[in-house]
């Protein structure tokens, strides 16, 4: 009988492949999402500090308002213009891309582009 690993479990020895390779700096922050069943998250996190500098979320009412479900390409969309407005705000222009093990389609890609034609660059 084949054995097959947990897709989560996939994911996360993905993601912990990837975080040994990049991590944010003051001048060049981490742009890290999560995906839940029902939500999405997305920080930008200085690593050397160990602090979230911005986040957003669809939990949040100024990004659930205006969409009919937070767990699809659309709330995506809203959620990475939405943290490229943040970020932008608070003086940050390049950031470094933390799909954080998830395949880069759908939901993280539409994010990724909706920040990048926010003005985030990475």
């Amino acid at each position: 009988m084949v054995k097959k690993t947990a897709r989560s479990v996939v994911r996360e020895n993905k993601h912990r492949r990837i975080r040994s390779r990049l991590a944010g700096t003051p001048e060049k922050p981490r742009l890290a999402v999560f995906r839940s069943n029902n939500h999405m998250y997305a920080q930008v996190i200085d690593d050397e500090a160990g602090n979230t500098i911005v986040s957003a979320s669809t939990v949040q009412e100024d990004v659930k308002k205006g969409l009919d479900k937070t767990n699809n390409v659309e709330a995506a969309k809203k959620l990475g213009e939405v943290i490229a407005k943040k970020a932008l705000d608070n003086g940050i222009k390049t950031v470094v891309f933390d799909r954080g093990g998830y395949i880069y389609q759908g939901k993280v890609k539409a994010l990724a582009e909706a920040a990048r034609e926010a003005g985030l660059e990475f």
